[in-house]
């Protein structure tokens, strides 16, 4: 790792709460169109994989919403917040009463941001970098905000996801309409109309969706 995430995170982010959900803060990128449209080679320099981590993303507002509106789906319960990113979904499952929390994501500047957003929000969260698809989850419940935006990732977790439901474990999605989200599998929960920034979206505005997967 060529740059100190902790470093970088606070010298290109700002403590700001999520329109959607200004209960929380997070550190977010404010120039979102800079930091997100830096080249392969730009992010090469510095070591710093695509950083999904310094946005509030659609999904990732809607589900938090919806935890934060309904505690009760995670109260006393112990939550994986499944490629969590910035950890948003998972500091409102803590703030809802979870009595456990774990982020998981696989890029490694995600755990620094989970650990610095957790701290601001006085919440304790765990973490892993393991890669879990497909595996055996230790959690009552499984939160998982915008992970359908890519055809290989939406087939790999699709039938996770299916696996997990069958098995008892809630499954919540929050998706602002992304391309290979499965909807024939899905209960609709929620709908929120969640502001976003256009440097990152087609709209200033997504309709995001907060979905249960079903076992059957």
């Amino acid at each position: 790792m060529k740059t100190d995430p902790e470093s970088f995170i606070r010298a290109n982010t700002s403590l700001m709460a999520p329109p959607h959900v200004p209960e929380i803060r997070l550190y977010l990128a404010s120039e979102a169109h800079d930091l997100w449209l830096k080249t392969e080679d730009e992010l090469q320099e510095i070591g710093l994989p695509p950083p999904f981590w310094a946005f509030a993303w659609a999904g990732g507002q809607g589900l938090a919403r919806y935890i934060l509106d309904h505690p009760d789906m995670v109260r006393g319960r112990r939550v994986l917040d499944f490629a969590s990113g910035s950890g948003l979904v998972a500091i409102a499952a803590r703030l809802s009463g979870a009595a456990e929390v774990i982020a998981a994501d696989i890029d490694p500047w995600a755990e620094t941001a989970v650990r610095l957003n957790a701290a601001a929000n006085s919440v304790a969260i765990e973490f892993t970098s393991d890669d879990l698809l497909g595996g055996r989850v230790d959690a009552d419940i499984v939160l998982a905000g915008d992970v359908f935006y890519d055809r290989d990732f939406a087939d790999r977790i699709i039938p996770w996801f299916r696996t997990l439901a069958q098995q008892g474990k809630p499954v919540l999605v929050g998706d602002p309409g992304r391309a290979y989200l499965p909807k024939d599998r899905l209960e609709a929960c929620a709908t929120y109309a969640v502001p976003v920034t256009r440097a990152l979206e087609d709209s200033e505005v997504k309709k995001t969706t907060v979905w249960r997967f079903l076992a059957e």
